[in-house]
Order: structure tokens, then C-alpha cells, then sequence
């Protein structure tokens, strides 16, 4: 039974609601790795009629919080009026179990650009995760700017936000090249306090020190430029990125070093006098 009156009788395209349930109702957990669902043969005859492209794309709509994403179909054996998606496409949409989603077929552009953003940045520790997020994108008909996606690894479960997407705000990622960026991670706080240290010269004293018998001071600030120095740490492009790079990882100093600055010549100096007033003799 269809739920909102409309038959295919008589439309020239492809909308229908449906109540949607999660992977857990049906023996299909593979659904839960990717942005397919089920739906049910009636569908599939009228798509068929419709002489519909492929892949099939469609748009998923919540009339009662106006969240929309986009999916693909995975296979067509559902029972009739009813949907299973991902259960994190029921999240991300608001949807509970039972709940009513307004199906509609579109036809999406070829994804260009995508910029992404992990919930955690110990997805950038995993070894390779340009690797991991070609195989789980894989999986993936399409992209909505506004979704959170799962990438799953080890049994961990990665979340990361889809925040932009070109050339429109939901694109197909269907054998075409896509350039990916990312953000900065939610969690990742800048260390403000390393970076001041690092971008500042500590310089304490001016000028040259002189002992009491008039023998100069070695510059100390000459001893500390050469002596040591504190390492850099980079932090997580705000850009475009390599993936497998380490965020963490020290900055490359380069070949070249800074020179220490050299002592000036040995000028004969006045003797170290510690007061400027009357001066006085041990005899009185």
C-alpha cells in the first residue's frame, strides 16, 4: 500500500514514499558500508518502463524536518511499500524506524570537487587512508553536501562530513575523477602555545657582558642560536592534502642552517667601574 495516493498511472518520472526501515530488519548488513538501498519490485518495473538511466540515483526526502540526501539501489526484493536504507542514512536524515521518506528519482552531475571533514583526527593515523576512502567511496553512488558519512577500518567506525561538493550541492561519484580536500578534524585544537615559541626569538640580553677584571662575556645570545633549538611541528592543512601524510610529523628543516652570529673584533675597553658616583678607597 502506498501511502501518499499516488500511482504510476499516468507520471512521467519516478516519486514514491515509502516507510523505511534499517539493515538490522532484513539478513543484508552490507547495506550499513555504503549509500545504496533496497526497494521493493513494483519500483523496478515502473524505473524499467521509465527507460531510467544508470546508475539509478535517488533523491530521499523527510517532509518532517525537510532533510534531504541522496542515494543509490543496491537490489529490489523489499516488501511492497517499504525501503531499507543504512542505518546512518536514517541519522543523518532524522528517520526513525517505520517513518514515512518521499523517493524521487534525479539525475545527478559528475562530482568534481569535494572537500571532507573527520569527526576525529585518528582517522589521519590510520596507514593508508587514501586507500580506505577510495574502497568505502566505492561503495558510494553519490555525495550530499551537509551528510555525514561512515568509513569503517579495523572494526572502528570513522565518521566524516561531506561540508562542499562541485559542481552542485549533491554530485555523482560514479567512475569519474574527483578531487578531494579536507578540513581540519572537529576535535583538532591548534597548540598556540608551541607556535609562539617556535615562530619567536627568545633574545633575554643586549649588547656584550663584561667581568669584573674586564675580560668580555661570550654573546649569549650567540651560544643560544647555536646551541639548540626547539622542533616545529606542522598542524592539518587547512587545504588540500596528500593522503598517508602525517599531521604530526616534524617539519624538514632543509640543508642550510643558520649561521651563528659571529663575535665583533676585541675592542680595548674601559675597566668595569660598578659605580658612577664618589669613589672611595679601602683606606677611607
Amino acid at each position: 500500500m502506498f501511502l501518499d495516493g499516488y500511482g504510476y498511472e499516468g507520471t512521467s518520472s519516478f516519486e514514491q514514499i515509502y516507510r523505511c526501515y534499517s539493515a538490522s530488519f532484513i539478513e543484508k548488513s552490507e547495506i550499513e558500508n555504503g549509500d545504496k538501498i533496497i526497494m521493493p519490485p513494483s519500483a523496478l518495473d515502473r524505473l524499467a518502463f521509465l527507460r531510467i538511466d544508470y546508475p539509478m540515483m535517488f533523491e530521499l526526502r523527510n517532509g518532517a524536518s525537510e532533510r534531504v540526501s541522496h542515494c543509490g539501489v543496491l537490489e529490489f526484493i523489499a516488501d511492497e511499500g517499504t525501503i531499507y536504507m543504512p542505518y546512518w542514512m536514517m541519522q543523518n536524515m532524522v528517520l526513525q524506524e517505520g517513518d514515512t521518506v518521499r523517493v524521487k528519482y534525479v539525475s545527478l552531475p559528475k562530482g568534481t570537487y569535494v572537500k571532507l571533514q573527520p569527526h576525529t583526527k585518528d582517522f589521519f593515523d590510520i596507514s593508508n587512508p587514501k586507500a580506505i576512502l577510495e574502497t568505502t567511496l566505492r561503495k558510494f553512488s553519490c555525495l550530499t553536501t551537509g551528510d555525514t558519512i561512515m568509513v569503517t577500518y579495523n572494526n572502528k567506525k570513522y565518521y566524516i562530513d561531506v561540508i562542499e561538493t562541485k559542481p552542485n550541492n549533491a554530485i555523482s561519484i560514479t567512475e569519474t575523477d574527483c578531487e578531494v580536500d579536507f578540513a581540519p578534524s572537529l576535535d583538532y585544537k591548534p597548540n598556540t602555545a608551541n607556535k609562539t615559541l617556535d615562530n619567536a626569538k627568545l633574545n633575554p640580553f643586549f649588547g656584550t657582558g663584561r667581568r669584573l677584571d674586564g675580560n668580555q662575556i661570550p654573546n649569549v645570545n650567540s651560544l643560544s642560536s647555536t646551541t639548540s633549538s626547539s622542533p616545529s611541528f606542522s598542524r592539518p592543512s587547512q587545504g588540500k592534502i596528500v593522503f598517508g601524510s602525517n599531521f604530526y610529523r616534524s617539519k624538514e628543516t632543509g640543508k642550510e642552517k643558520t649561521e651563528s652570529k659571529q663575535e665583533p673584533p676585541h675592542q680595548k675597553q674601559p675597566r668595569f667601574q660598578p659605580f658612577i658616583g664618589k669613589k672611595y678607597s679601602l683606606k677611607g
